[in-house]
């Protein structure tokens, strides 16, 4: 196709007031006016003719660099691709009309081959929802990612170009993230304030009424509760545009990620904490928890134990407290992973809740599906548990649902996870126990564990952890006793010249030994277990050491 560059002025006749074109006689000179360039491009669908043309060029040689490009673009397509000529003349002549700098070769050339519009500019919202749609893998990784785009990138990032998205704009987004966490916390904290304050207006008198109601009013026009986003939802953010980036990058899109570069506060896992007396005090003084995740003692753990003894779900409960599955796993257990003879159980499925939906999915990781050794007393709860779903079956007749699952609701349904936690929530706060999550049961389970002599490996294959890592910084919490019998026997390990105090006495000696063997032993020195309420009957069982046979995974 043909092309050319040519010089020319915009000089007029003075008479005439025409433009003079090629008859300037200043053109003579190499420093009078400006070169063009004019290039034909494939014919348009009805065939009419179309050219790309540009002029103000102070050199030939800018002139002619700028046409070799324009005909390179145009060498992208083969001579038989006509869809793909018809796309680069699109461009072209957009670039001409709107006067925009020549588009790059070599971006040009990824879009072309990856079939995207050539014309169009592609934001990172854009690129953000085709990543998404084609997306593989766990239903809830692909929400979390979905929640991650609709909330936070996309209004935040979304309207720029994907090939112009650089690192500044991702730290001034997590900044904008961090003030926003602040006006958050604040309204909160005015919301809360408000409530409290009405909760001081008396309910009596004309004039407390009225106080009230435009205390209600005034409440009602306040920003509800929000959650501020901490570092580790920030850090899933980054994650999410980390791995969309580098999907754009394996398509030839862009060449750099910048999420890659973005520095943030680590999002640290909470150590879990026992619930001991003193933290007991503080929270029922203060309403605050010690640490988002909190554990049961092994009275609190029997005390609850006891108290839904004839609840429909306790075997559920007490799987969970002494075995440690997640919930989605008890809820979708299946009794053809379960053999009770054998004392044993397979996690093979688990139910999984997106939104509110609920579905059946793989283990969390690979380490997830795996056999656990049950104890005595789990075998006997899981078979009186049985006897009692056949009843129900029999009382259901036809209208009893088959899903093959241990736990289920009176008709033979699958459980839906968020009833069970509620139920659980519902049971503890009946008898006053401190609050813990019910997958704090877990964490308790791994603390059972290790008090009661297993080494963190065997508890990672219990919990079915895919790194020792995650069992040892945020599953296991020594318990008082534990503690106090490690420390003592630390303390026996430096030799002293004066062992004991003037006023000990051999015999007090002798107690005191027998009182550190019998916390070595988990035993309470007083022969009783303390803690709220009354002994409770589970209690012991979570103090002996297990045998062989039991903890074997």
């Amino acid at each position: 196709m043909k092309g050319s560059t040519h010089r020319r002025c915009y000089c007029r006749d003075p008479h005439t007031g025409k433009p003079l074109g090629k008859k300037c006689p200043r053109l003579s000179s190499r420093k009078h006016g400006s070169y063009s360039i004019r290039q034909e491009l494939p014919p348009r669908e009805d065939g009419t003719r179309r050219s790309f043309s540009r002029a103000g060029y102070e050199s030939l040689k800018a002139a002619q660099a700028d046409l070799d490009h324009v005909r390179t673009l145009l060498g992208l397509a083969d001579s038989d691709d006509a869809e793909g000529l018809a796309q680069i003349a699109e461009l072209l002549e957009k670039v001409a009309e709107e006067k925009a700098p020549l588009p790059d070769i070599e971006a040009t050339r990824r879009r072309l081959s990856h079939g995207l519009d050539l014309t169009s500019r592609l934001t990172v919202g854009e690129w953000l929802d085709m990543w998404l749609a084609g997306k593989k893998g766990r239903q809830s990784a692909i929400s979390r990612d979905e929640s991650n785009i609709r909330v936070h990138l996309k209004p935040r990032i979304g309207h720029l170009r994907l090939d112009r998205l650089r690192g500044t704009h991702l730290t001034e987004m997590f900044e904008a993230i961090a003030e926003a966490n602040v006006e958050i916390a604040e309204g909160n904290a005015a919301r809360r304030k408000a409530f409290e304050d009405l909760a001081q207006i008396p309910w009596k008198g004309r004039e407390h009424r009225a106080r009230r109601k435009a205390m209600k009013a005034a409440i009602e026009e306040m920003e509800p509760y929000r959650r501020i986003v901490g570092p580790a939802t920030r850090q899933r953010v980054r994650s999410t545009l980390r791995a969309a980036l580098n999907a754009a990058i394996a398509q030839q899109l862009i060449t750099f990620n910048p999420a890659a570069h973005v520095e943030l506060e680590a999002g640290k896992r909470p150590k879990a904490l026992v619930w001991t007396d003193e933290r007991i005090l503080h929270w029922k003084r203060t309403g605050e928890k010690p640490s988002p995740v909190m554990v049961w003692t092994p009275e609190h753990t029997g005390l609850f134990l006891d108290h839904i003894a004839e609840d429909r779900l306790y075997a559920l409960f007490h799987l969970i407290a002494f075995r440690g599955l997640r919930r989605g796993e008890a809820c979708g257990q299946k009794w053809t992973d379960t053999n009770l003879d054998a004392g044993l159980i397979t996690v093979a499925k688990q139910l999984v809740v997106d939104g509110w939906e609920v579905y059946e999915d793989d283990p969390k990781t690979d380490a997830g599906a795996r056999t656990i050794a049950l104890d005595s007393d789990t075998v006997q709860a899981l078979k009186r548990h049985r006897a009692q779903q056949d009843k129900g079956r029999k009382e259901w007749e036809s209208a009893w649902v088959e899903t093959g699952r241990v736990f289920t609701k009176e008709n033979g349904e699958m459980l839906h996870p968020a009833n069970v936690t509620r139920r659980f929530v519902e049971l503890y706060k009946e008898i006053g126990l401190p609050p813990v999550r019910l997958h704090d049961l877990r964490h308790g389970a791994a603390t059972l564990a290790h008090a009661a002599g297993a080494d963190l490996n065997d508890i990672q294959e219990m919990l079915g952890h895919s790194s020792i890592t995650i069992t040892a910084d945020t599953y296991t919490s020594l318990l008082p006793e534990a503690d106090l019998a490690i420390a003592e026997a630390a303390a026996r390990l430096v030799p002293r010249a004066r062992a004991a105090s003037k006023g000990d006495a051999p015999e007090a000696q002798g107690e005191a030994e027998a009182v550190e063997a019998n916390v070595l032993d988990g035993a309470d020195p007083s022969g009783e277990i303390s803690g709220p309420g009354t002994p409770s009957a589970h209690a012991p069982l979570t103090q002996t050491a297990p045998d062989e046979t039991s903890e074997a995974e």
